[in-house]
């Protein structure tokens, strides 16, 4: 699917049209994994990247790989204790 957007000339005149695009696909693709709309997986593929790569994206803008709170790792852990 594409979608055309209209932009002001002097946001944009500093930027190629390719940079423009894949800004906007990298920002769309953070805003889906972080509104859990997609997986990981499926929003680096959307943003055109690794893995890896979106993650270090993520990181950068604060968005959480994952998401566990501390009483939710500590009782995964306690599962490993032995009697």
């Amino acid at each position: 699917m594409q979608i055309a957007i209209d932009l002001p000339n002097d946001f944009v005149e500093f930027q190629t049209e390719n940079d423009i695009k894949q800004e906007i696909r990298t920002s769309y693709a953070v805003w889906l994994y972080q509104h859990e709309r997609v997986t990981l997986a499926k929003a680096a593929e959307l943003a055109g990247f690794d893995l890896y790569e979106f993650m270090c994206i993520c990181k950068a803008n604060k968005v959480p790989i994952i998401n566990i709170t501390r009483d939710e790792i500590l009782e995964e852990l306690s599962c490993f204790k032995t009697p």
